[in-house]
């Protein structure tokens, strides 16, 4: 008779199933996969609770019965009496992604103390701590710095999607475990293409972010761009649509129905009013939807770096259009170069980035297929730290009952 598999309960903290910001979504749906690979390996049964902000859009259709969603409101973290508390402890291991790039200081306060306090209650818990492949930092302000850093020094492993990132936990000496592994999203599934046809069109997608068309949260240029977004994102589609044979589509990454200033899809629809000829893409149900979409453009643009990491991980010629610096971190990490800065460049030398990389789709194509290599290099080893963590839990938790 075989010996019934062992089960861990596995939280996913700042993940979420039913995000506006689908990038959101895709490290969800892709860190599950991995993470599912992983107890797969380590030969155990896994449950997976997500726990993060609260939505109203429906929960993506692809998540299985092996998980179940767990939302929180920022007011609920300020005790473990609640649901939250309740939540940590039912959990073995706590897998924290922080929305990909929100453990940092740069969106203000309250977001860092929301994503800080959260590892903080997992640790007085006694809850093994580790920090999935997200962006670290920057931190700008000293305290939060130090409180950063008291919480990584705790954590059982931290795996960096990006060399800043690591190279700033390398600096602080913490001596934790570090990995530095790619973005999870890179491993986003998708339908292959199915409406390119042999003729002459040639398909563009550019992303245009409502964030940055609106000037941030604040509507003030909150990132300090160096160039007037809503301009240069005209002067792109007067340029795309001049050209022969080019079918250009507005592609959304973050649609929101309650939140305008973060809404891609409100800018888009506008635009379209502007240029009557351009394409806007739907409302996607889930990130799977959006990369298949993205999968089937020839060449890509855009401000929302889950969008570029989705056109790069279909094998697309994608120039993402930086506006931090986790973009440098993701796509250089990889080699990839072909990227624009928003917060350094000139109107005029992005434009000239862009055309240069729609001209040359297949120079960047060569570069994508070397950068993919990479992912799944780091990504296996993000894969393989994680299998040896669950048996390592599983030691810990047969010990605890011997």
């Amino acid at each position: 008779m075989s010996q019934k598999r062992q089960l861990i309960t596995i939280g996913l903290l700042w993940h979420s199933m039913n995000s506006d910001n689908l990038g959101v979504g895709a490290l969800t749906l892709s860190n599950l996969e991995i993470l599912r690979s992983a107890a797969q390996r380590a030969g155990v049964n896994a449950r997976f609770l997500i726990i993060g902000w609260h939505g109203t859009r429906d929960h993506y259709d692809v998540a299985g019965d092996d998980v179940e969603v767990r939302p929180i409101r920022t007011r609920q973290l300020a005790s473990l009496s609640g649901t939250f508390g309740k939540t940590l402890r039912e959990v073995d291991i706590v897998f924290d992604i922080g929305g990909g790039d929100s453990f940092t200081d740069i969106y203000g306060p309250k977001r860092f103390l929301t994503i800080w306090g959260a590892k903080v209650w997992s640790l007085l818990l006694g809850k093994p701590l580790i920090l999935s492949p997200q962006t670290i930092g920057p931190f700008e302000r000293i305290l939060s710095r130090r409180l950063a850093r008291a919480v990584i020094s705790r954590c059982r492993l931290v795996v960096a999607r990006d060399t800043p990132s690591a190279r700033l936990i390398e600096d602080w000496s913490t001596n934790v475990p570090l990995i530095e592994a790619t973005d999870v999203a890179m491993r986003l599934p998708f339908s292959a293409p199915h409406f390119k046809v042999q003729d002459e069109t040639v398909r563009v997608g550019l992303n245009v972010s409502g964030l940055l068309f609106n000037g941030g949260y604040t509507r003030d240029n909150q990132f300090g761009l160096t160039v007037n977004y809503p301009e240069l994102i005209r002067s792109l589609i007067r340029w795309f649509i001049q050209q022969p044979n080019v079918a250009l589509h507005l592609i959304g990454h973050v649609q929101s129905i309650d939140d305008p200033v973060e809404d891609d899809q409100r800018v888009a629809e506008a635009l379209a009013v502007e240029f009557p000829s351009v394409q806007v893409a739907p409302y996607f149900s889930s990130p799977v939807e959006a990369k298949s979409y993205i999968a089937q453009m020839d060449f890509f643009a855009g401000a929302r770096m889950h969008a570029a990491i989705a056109a790069l991980s279909a094998g697309v010629p994608v120039v993402p259009m930086a506006y931090s610096r986790k973009f440098a971190g993701v796509f250089g990490t990889l080699g990839y170069q072909h990227v624009v800065d928003c917060k350094s460049q000139t109107a005029e030398d992005i434009i000239r980035t862009i055309q240069w990389g729609f001209e040359f789709r297949e120079e960047l194509k060569r570069d994508v297929e070397a950068a993919l290599k990479m992912v799944n290099e780091r990504l296996n080893a993000y894969e393989e730290a994680v299998t040896g963590e669950i048996h390592r839990i599983i030691g810990d938790m047969v010990n605890g009952f011997s």
